[in-house]
């Protein structure tokens, strides 16, 4: 478990964190840091806990959004899996059935050469 120092809104606070996680939350402080400072541009001195809640709840809004977008887009994953395993499906029983089609036409032709064969040809083999 690692330590270190990140600022918010002007204040250090020591923030405990993974190995290796160090630069991911030294990343985080800073885009809450970037956000307050946004805010308090946009609206001035309006107090650092309500720059801090409106901080956060920006933040928050947009995990919500962006967990949504990822919801619709696994869906829209599942049906492009379901649709291509349907074309799969169709595509083998269609391969199955020109097989089982030029199965039956070999036959018929076959049949038909042994006709020819014993009428035609008296004993002289056609084809």
């Amino acid at each position: 478990m690692s330590h270190i120092n990140v600022t918010i809104n002007g204040r250090q606070y020591r923030m405990a964190c993974e190995d290796g996680q160090e630069s991911r939350l030294l990343k985080l402080a800073d885009d809450l840091e970037n956000r307050i400072g946004d805010l308090r541009g946009k609206f001035g001195e309006i107090g650092d806990q309500r720059l801090e809640v409106m901080a956060a709840l920006t933040t928050s809004d947009e995990l919500l959004d962006a967990n949504q977008r990822i919801r619709a887009l696994e869906d829209e994953l599942k049906e492009l899996r379901d649709v291509r395993e349907a074309a799969s499906d169709r595509a083998r029983a269609t391969q199955v059935a020109v097989a089982a089609a030029l199965n039956a036409a070999a036959e018929r032709i076959e049949k038909t050469t042994q006709v020819l064969n014993r009428t035609v040809g008296g004993g002289i083999a056609i084809g």
